[in-house]
This record gives structure tokens, C-alpha cells and sequence, in this order.
């Protein structure tokens, strides 16, 4: 292997949260001749908002960029209007251009809270491909075979088993790989289900007479569910531009054993103290609660600040381990005079002689969709039958008729609470 430059930042850059280089020898050579990069990660728009899934890659470019690096960022516009399975063995749904560029508009708000904005430029890909004519678009076609694109993983496993593969998914790489070609790409950064993109990059720029880039591939994060990685899609992220609350109760959610990868790929603590933390873990002598609790400070401090890291603690604890009502709760305020209209006037019975508390027959889930705790019926349907909401401290089973009057308390999963109020008698 080629000589890792000897300083400890370059040291720390190319062994923590690193899944594979291509080629390390050759990469350590081009940050040992001292020139300036132009490091390339791809951002594919198909779902709104940046997850801690992403923030693995764009903390190690902020690393790089800190040594003097330029980090070129490409929203994907196009290739999100083809749709990449990256491994999921489906095909996604096309997007419209106007869904992909209301999705990108969210990501331009959130890239500059990892990497350093002064230093990165962030470029679309319809700059060069709303030119592309139908002459380009098989000139780039022609340059690889149906036998390469089936060597991906996912298409090959597709193929053998008879599932659809559409020809515009074999676009996809030869997209992604025209974009490093364009840009004069010297690194590519992406997770570990994007290296044949990568090297299908690298394979371009040779031919175009192009350096190859180097591939920098780190570790996919898994989600709060434990067993898949991190995905909007399969609901198991961690959002970075949730609340401190919302973001301190998920990472409290995780399980034990992925701590530790977390706080490698996600936190600036240093290897010595890690070390420590390990050694504590297997030995028994630290509580993983405490190291749990360090682990969610750490992550809601860099997107928002050590205050309000302080207070979504505390707001956990009275919460969560205290099952106390946080202060400060949503309010949902509505005439109950109005209600039986509004639910349906045989589903709701008012308490004999009384006109502030009332009976919420089936289905009880149009009421929660009502108050705002689930977007749908069925979600609320799925929020109750996993035992996910209380009514003044006691569990819904079901979709039982439950008694709500001014003043009840709904709390729904850890975190989410509202505060029922008749605004006929609170006028």
C-alpha cells in the first residue's frame, strides 16, 4: 500500500468511517502532492430533507475541506427522475420535475449545516444534461454493455430471479458517472451501495482521457430500527432538521450495539476517549444510558447548540423516564359544540348533562387524524394497534369508544403530546 501522509488529520481522515478506498495508494499520493482536490458526492432528490445517513459522507468532506479541499456537491436532479434502487431490488417511482426541485430546495437549506458553505459549490446536474440531445444520450449509452450493468449486485440478483429491470435504471450510472466526468472529479464520496457507480465513473474518465477518480466509500448508517439502514422510505431516520426534542428522543431509541458506529461516524469524540468507551461497554463498568445520553447531546449540539441539547435532555427525562407532561404542550383548541359535526353525530355522544366531555366512537383514528397526531386513518390505525397512544396516562387499545374532555392529555409514541381544550368554554 502506498504511503498514508504522516500527519495525524490525514491519519484520522482516511481510517475513521472509512468502509473501502479506490485506490488508497494512488489518493494518498494525490494528498501527499499537495494540490487542491475536487471532491464529488451526488445527492439524489427523490425524498425531501437530509437524515444522519447522509451527514456520515458530508462530515468526512467537511474533513477534507478543513485541509484545504474543494467539495463539489451535485444535486441529482435528472438522475432522481430516473430513480435508483441502490441495492432495494425495485424500481422507484419517476418523479416529476417540479417534486425533484421541491425536494432539492429542502437539501440546499440543510447541506451547509455539515459543510462549510464558503468552501463548496453545489452545482445541478441539468446544467449539462438539459443539453443533452437524443445523439448524446447513445453516444453515452454505447460506451458500456448490458454485461457490465448486470455485474451491479442489484440487477444481477433481479435478472436471475426474473424481476423487471427498465432500461432507463441502466441510465442511471452512466448519468452519475457523466456528472464526475463534467465536473473533473479527483475523489467520489458515497456510501457502500454506490461503489459500481463510482467505478462506472472512474471507467468513463479514463475513456474520455480523463484521471481516474479515486472511489471514497463510507459505511451505511443504520436506522433506529436496528436491521436496515437509515432511510425515509422505510421511516427508520433521524432527520437533521428535526427539533432538538424529536432529535435527542430518536437517537435515545437506537439500540445499545449500534452506539459505538454512531459515535464514530457521527461525532467528533476523539479515538482515546471511543477506546475508553468500548473498554466500559464489555467490562460492564459505564451504563450504557450514560454513554447513550452523551451520544444524543453530541448529535442534536451540532445541529442547533449545547443549550438546546441541555434541554431536550431534560425534556427526555421528564418525559420518557419520568412519564411526566412536558410543559409547553401543543394545544388543539376547537368548539366541542362542533365536534359531533365534525366527527360524524354517531360517533360522538356527549356525557349525560354534560357538554364538555364526550365519546369518541369507532373510529376513534378520525379524531387522531383530526388533532393532528397522524397524517392518515391508517396510521392512526397502525399508532393504536402497536399501543402508541394514551388518554390521560391510560392506553388505547384498539379503536375503542374513549372518553375525551377539555383538558385531556394525548400522548402518542415518547415525545408527542396534545393538549385537548373546548373553545366553547375556554371563551
Amino acid at each position: 500500500m502506498g504511503k498514508i501522509p504522516a500527519t495525524e488529520p490525514y491519519r484520522r481522515l482516511l481510517k475513521r468511517g472509512v468502509a473501502e478506498i479506490i485506490i488508497e495508494e494512488e489518493l494518498a499520493k494525490l494528498l501527499e502532492s499537495g494540490r487542491k482536490l475536487r471532491l464529488k458526492q451526488g445527492f439524489d432528490p427523490s425524498c425531501p430533507d437530509i437524515h444522519l445517513g447522509h451527514v456520515v459522507g458530508l462530515r468526512k468532506l467537511r474533513q477534507f475541506q478543513e485541509l484545504g479541499h474543494q467539495v463539489i456537491l451535485i444535486v441529482g436532479d435528472w438522475t432522481a427522475q430516473i430513480g435508483d434502487p441502490s441495492g432495494e431490488s425495485q424500481t422507484r417511482p419517476m418523479l416529476s420535475p417540479e417534486e425533484v426541485r421541491a425536494n432539492a430546495e429542502t437539501y440546499m437549506k440543510q447541506f451547509f449545516k455539515v459543510v462549510e458553505r464558503e468552501k463548496t459549490r453545489v452545482v445541478w446536474q441539468s446544467e449539462w444534461f438539459g443539453k443533452f440531445n437524443l445523439g448524446d444520450v447513445i453516444g453515452l449509452a454505447s460506451k458500456f454493455t448490458v454485461a457490465q450493468m448486470l455485474q451491479r449486485d442489484d440487477f444481477s440478483k433481479r435478472y436471475a430471479s426474473g424481476r423487471p429491470i427498465a432500461i432507463t435504471e441502466f441510465l442511471y450510472p452512466l448519468l452519475q458517472a457523466y456528472d464526475s466526468v463534467e465536473i473533473e472529479a479527483d475523489v467520489e464520496f458515497g456510501g457502500t451501495d454506490q461503489k459500481f457507480n463510482c467505478l462506472v465513473g472512474r471507467e468513463l474518465q479514463q475513456m474520455t482521457g480523463q484521471p481516474p477518480q479515486q472511489v471514497f466509500l463510507v459505511p451505511l448508517l443504520v436506522g433506529t430500527d436496528g436491521s436496515m439502514k437509515m432511510s425515509k422510505s422505510l421511516g427508520n431516520y433521524i432527520a437533521i432538521d428535526e427539533s432538538p426534542n424529536e432529535i435527542y428522543g430518536k437517537v435515545m431509541s437506537i439500540p445499545d450495539d449500534l452506539m459505538m458506529d454512531y459515535f464514530e461516524l457521527l461525532t467528533d469524540v476523539s479515538d482515546e476517549e471511543l477506546a475508553e468507551f468500548r473498554k466500559g461497554l464489555e467490562n460492564d463498568s459505564v451504563n450504557p444510558m450514560v454513554l447513550k445520553k452523551r451520544l444524543a447531546r453530541e448529535i442534536v449540539e451540532q445541529f442547533h447548540d449545547p443549550k438546546a441539547a441541555q434541554d431536550a435532555e431534560k425534556h427526555f427525562e421528564k418525559t420518557v423516564q419520568k412519564r411526566e407532561v412536558p410543559e409547553g404542550i401543543r394545544e388543539f383548541r376547537s368548539p366541542f359544540s362542533s365536534l359531533p359535526e365534525v366527527l360524524g353525530s354517531k360517533d360522538t355522544i356527549f356525557y349525560p348533562g354534560r357538554k364538555d366531555m364526550f365519546l369518541t366512537r369507532l373510529p376513534f383514528t378520525r379524531f387522531l387524524v383530526l388533532i393532528g397526531v397522524a397524517d392518515t386513518r391508517a396510521e392512526a390505525r397502525r399508532l393504536l394497534a402497536q399501543g402508541a397512544v394514551e388518554v390521560n396516562g391510560e392506553k388505547v387499545i384498539g379503536e375503542p369508544g374513549v372518553w375525551i374532555q377539555d383538558g385531556s392529555i394525548i400522548k402518542v409514541g415518547k415525545r408527542r403530546f396534545v393538549k385537548i381544550v373546548d373553545a366553547d368554554k375556554r371563551t
